[in-house]
């Protein structure tokens, strides 16, 4: 062939830039489902799609192609490793994430690699490895300072450090993440998954003001968070939010003094369908541990511990 025939070739393909746009909608679909769709369900749903793509390296490819096809695969990656770890199939997800980062970095995609340190965070956070929090914060924020995955990130940081007890940097953190959020531009879809919008950093320092004892925050902030989280109709549209936000509400109660309060708080949060179980047993043990100190033989007090011994072992 001549020269020219042959750098044709690398711009010719088996594959239409239609189907390429049809993947997107649908990564952009599953993870805007994250918040209400059944796990099991959407992580089912979440493989085939990442087998479907996947299986586009086989055909022929333009260079613009094959990197699109690494990124939509890093994107469903990432969803499916969150699904998993929600499921509790940790070391899964572990995989999945390790993959997604892989994926990230050949697509040259700072925003998924960004990501895929999040998730590395949230896992250390929810298995009480605080320093482990605060070094994959680190690591993401060195590849993907200026995306909205840092501002997740600080704000990973910032519940690390209040358990740590550490009220300065918290404040540091949540300030650094606040300082990113208001320079982005307002997301377009703000129930993508994999977006952080004004709402969502709200739920994050609720959960650091909770830590940090400060329960009038705390309240105002889960009460916005519930707020923002449900539908005109009533609909609970961010469900994982809003059980986070109740056991938080349910905390302030406690160390009020209204045990009947705190504990129906408690068990709206362990009722709801859609859960992340690493991530509400975290806050759910926080109340049990408060209500275990502070009312130890209220029948009400030992019936919400058993709850959540009960989901603890499933």
């Amino acid at each position: 062939m001549e020269t020219v025939e042959i750098l044709a070739r690398l711009r010719s393909s088996d594959v239409s830039n239609a189907t390429l746009e049809a993947l997107r909608i649908t990564a952009d679909r599953l993870c805007c489902e994250y918040p209400y769709m059944a796990p099991e369900q959407l992580r089912v749903e979440g493989r085939a799609w990442l087998r479907r793509i996947t299986a586009l390296r086989d055909r022929r490819l333009t260079l613009a192609q094959h990197q699109e096809v690494l990124t939509l695969a890093g994107w469903v990656a990432l969803l499916v490793g969150c699904v998993e770890y929600d499921m509790g199939l940790r070391r899964v997800a572990e995989g999945t994430r390790k993959a997604a980062l892989t994926l990230g970095e050949e697509a040259g995609n700072a925003a998924i690699s960004g990501w895929a340190y999040e998730m590395r965070a949230w896992y250390a956070l929810t298995q009480g490895d605080y320093r482990g929090v605060i070094a994959a914060a680190e690591a993401g924020e060195a590849v993907a300072a200026h995306d909205g995955a840092a501002v997740q990130l600080a704000a990973q940081r910032a519940k690390a450090w209040a358990r740590l007890g550490d009220r300065r940097q918290v404040e540091t953190a949540l300030d650094k993440g606040r300082a990113l959020l208001e320079s982005l531009p307002y997301p377009e879809d703000t129930d993508h998954h994999f977006v952080v919008d004004p709402a969502k950093f709200d739920f994050y320092a609720m959960d650091c003001y909770r830590i940090a004892g400060e329960d009038r925050l705390a309240e105002m902030y889960a009460r916005e968070v519930i707020r923002s989280s449900t539908d005109p109709d009533g609909t609970d549209r961010k469900p994982m939010r809003q059980a986070e936000a109740r056991i938080t509400l349910g905390v302030a109660a406690a160390r009020a003094g209204d045990l009947e309060r705190a504990v129906s708080y408690g068990r709206q949060a362990l009722d709801g369908d859609r859960k992340s179980l690493p991530s509400l047993l975290m806050v759910s043990k926080e109340l049990a541990t408060l209500l275990r100190e502070r009312y130890p033989k209220e029948p009400e007090a030992t019936s919400y511990l058993d709850e959540v011994r009960s989901l603890s072992a499933s």
